[in-house]
């Protein structure tokens, strides 16, 4: 009877994902979603304000 009232809640969830079929499953899918928002957040390129000149690696001499 606990069962029934926990089967829609986030903690019945959580039970369930433990488990070690579904935990298999939950364990990958998060490496996939780790590894895919690392990679899209790799390729994103970086806001610059515009007409922004990058520095110089080297600065001039005065002489």
């Amino acid at each position: 009877m606990a069962d029934e009232t926990d089967a829609g809640t986030i903690r019945g969830f959580v039970r369930w994902a433990m488990q070690p079929p579904q935990s298999y499953v939950m364990y990958l899918i998060a490496v996939v979603l780790i590894g895919g928002l690392s990679f899209y957040a790799g390729s994103l390129k970086p806001k610059t304000a515009p007409h922004v000149v990058p520095q110089s690696v080297s600065q001039p001499n005065g002489k």
